[in-house]
């Protein structure tokens, strides 16, 4: 009995034993949890007060400046007077391609329709109301196949001639204005490049006048070569662009021209052998 007694207090002191050994662990875990939150803590505290600490850093202020306004600037910079030369042949250059585009536009007519009613009026043997057709029909078609019905009644070469004649005038009217348009854009870089001759003698009269050959006694004079060269280009550039819409227009227009011609005598030929 007595052992019985002892080994049950010996347990008991042994399983009392244990839990105040984990008992004590588990304190000084959290202790040691605690002290490194804390430590963390103070750390990022610390960060944040030196992170305020630092002085703030102006953001940059960009001036955004237009392309009118930069555009003004490099025109005055390039020596106002002799660029207003430029100047002037692009608004005069830019006048006749404006004037031929919409001359252009206005004889571009879809003909299918008059030459149609052209054929039925032939077909029924009312020649006076073919030519009202054409007449109330604008373009330079019209006006060809109007030419060639007036001729009518003087047999099919008469009116082959009369076309081909007056075709001849209509395709020089479409290609009116042209040459001044190609006289602006040859002038245009060529005013360019005597703008960089003056530019480059006003920088050697500056560089005379102070006796010193440094760049910046004749930086001016070399903007204003470089300026003038780079607007001349500008104005023969888009000058062109324009003159190659028109040309092809031209082209356009002239092989219209050419089919109603060959339909309009296929139509008179028919017209003949119907008499």
């Amino acid at each position: 009995m007595k052992k019985a007694f002892a080994i049950i207090a010996l347990m008991g002191v042994f399983t009392f034993g244990m839990t105040q050994t984990m008992s004590a662990q588990d304190e000084e875990a959290v202790d040691t949890t605690a002290a490194a939150v804390e430590q963390v803590d103070t750390l990022a505290a610390e960060e944040e007060e030196a992170v305020e600490a630092e002085p703030a850093i102006p953001e940059a202020t960009v001036e955004e400046v237009g392309m009118y306004k930069t555009l003004k600037t490099k025109f005055i910079e390039g020596d106002a007077g002799f660029m207003a030369i430029v100047a002037i042949a692009l608004i005069i250059g830019l006048a006749f391609c404006i004037e031929r585009i919409i001359y252009l536009a206005l004889a571009d007519v879809k003909t299918d329709k008059m030459l149609a009613d052209v054929e039925k009026a032939l077909d029924g043997g009312d020649v006076e109301k073919a030519k009202t057709v054409c007449r109330n029909t604008r373009g330079p078609i019209a006006s060809i196949c109007y030419q060639g019905l007036m001729r009518l009644k003087d047999g099919a070469d008469s009116v082959e001639k009369a076309v081909v004649a007056y075709g001849a005038v209509q395709a020089s009217n479409l290609e009116k204005g042209c040459s001044w348009i190609t006289l602006f854009i040859a002038m245009a870089p060529s005013l360019g490049f005597l703008g960089t001759v003056i530019g480059m003698v006003q920088a050697f009269d500056a560089i005379q006048q102070a006796g010193d050959i440094s760049p910046t006694v004749a930086a001016g004079g070399m903007k204003v070569a470089l300026l003038t060269t780079i607007f001349g280009i500008i104005v023969a550039l888009n000058l062109q662009v324009f003159y190659n819409y028109i040309l092809a227009k031209i082209e356009s227009i002239t092989a219209q021209m050419e089919d109603s011609t060959i339909s309009l005598l296929d139509l008179v030929a028919k017209y003949n052998l119907k008499k």
